[in-house]
């Protein structure tokens, strides 16, 4: 009972091909594979330090030396007052 016999994944399929389509199979099965390498990929990356790959060496280079940076002196704005439009009366 616990492992599929022949018979069983041949229904399988049939119902995928009625459920999905005999043209998108092949789509599904390329992205799912598509998918597989991906995801292997980024676990092989998360896990650097694999037994096939040497560890990468520890020394690093002296820092290089930052130039000093010049402050810049905002200079304020003019001050601009509303002109009035209004006549006086005199």
């Amino acid at each position: 009972m616990g492992a599929l016999s022949p018979t069983h994944w041949l229904i399988i399929v049939a119902v995928l091909v009625l459920l999905f389509g005999a043209k998108r199979l092949p789509d599904a099965a390329r992205s799912l594979g598509r998918s597989a390498r991906i995801l292997k990929s980024e676990v092989k990356e998360l896990h650097p330090e694999s037994k096939d790959e040497p560890a990468p060496p520890a020394a690093q280079a002296p820092p290089a030396a930052i130039p000093p940076v010049t402050p810049v002196v905002a200079t304020p704005a003019p001050v601009v007052e509303p002109v009035s439009t209004e006549k006086k009366a005199g």
